[in-house]
């Protein structure tokens, strides 16, 4: 793995579900690597826990489902710390609902803030990237469209749905703005509200986050990583066969 990249650790990052778990997580580490950090949330006093001892964080409250607050607050972090170049996008709900008890309000909701927090988010960083030719975009994905669980319909269309939209922007963005540079990490299973109590920690996680969001390599778009391994594109038969034949091995996989 190359180093960090020195233009992002002197940017402004935005973390967002960043009141507790991996994303508080996320926001400190990166402050820690100098990176200047506005860390939103939906609750101000848990930003401010998040921010406590770190004066390079920034607590924005703002609910990324709610288009106008996340203008505002984007507003509101060019004004006070600069153009965002670094986005890691990981607010996310997981309300376990049986269908029976979802409606189509709820179900909608859930969508909003993991799918449309996450294109409203990128939407708007994407201003500031595009002005300067350059940027990193992390989005903290799931499998859970490929296993769902018993009431998690929401979750599982919306976060399966967030990777087809990574897988998007590459193909919208990757001729025109090639060092704009959008991967989807899979974090493992955590010991958050969200996971389970023997989960990892997520000051664990947020390491191989932290790495892969100050990894800046063309290479890495589209790119997915579970935990601190790169995952291999599905690729067909014919094509493995011929790596073994080129190469005389598959494509080693790149670790964080």
């Amino acid at each position: 793995m190359s180093d960090a990249d020195e233009r992002l650790l002197e940017s402004v990052a935005v973390v967002t579900g960043a009141g507790s778990g991996l994303g508080r997580a996320l926001a400190r580490g990166l402050a820690a690597r100098g990176v200047k950090v506005a860390a939103l949330g939906r609750r101000l006093a848990a930003l401010e826990e998040t921010a406590a001892g770190h004066d390079r964080i920034v607590p924005i409250a703002c609910d990324v489902s709610d288009a106008a607050a996340l203008e505002a607050a984007f507003s509101e972090v060019r004004e006070r710390l600069g153009p965002v170049l670094l986005l890691v996008n990981n607010a996310a709900v997981f309300p376990r609902r049986d269908v029976f008890d979802e409606s189509h309000e709820s179900f909608m909701q859930t969508v909003a803030t993991n799918l449309g927090g996450t294109f409203g988010a990128t939407r708007l960083a994407l201003e500031d990237m595009a002005e300067a030719g350059f940027g990193r975009i992390v989005n903290v994905a799931s499998f859970a469209d490929m296993a769902p669980l018993p009431a998690s319909a929401g979750y599982a269309v919306s976060k399966g749905a967030q990777r087809i939209l990574t897988r998007a922007l590459v193909a919208d963005l990757a001729d025109r703005l090639p060092d704009i540079v959008i991967s989807d990490w899979l974090p493992g299973i955590l010991a958050t509200d969200m996971g389970v109590p023997n989960g990892l920690t997520p000051e664990t996680a947020a390491k191989w986050g932290i790495a892969l969001a100050l990894w800046h390599d063309r290479s890495l778009n589209g790119v997915t990583f579970e935990m601190m391994r790169e995952l291999p594109p599905v690729r067909s038969l014919k094509a493995r066969l011929k790596d073994r034949l080129l190469l005389r091995r598959a494509p080693k996989p790149r670790i964080l």
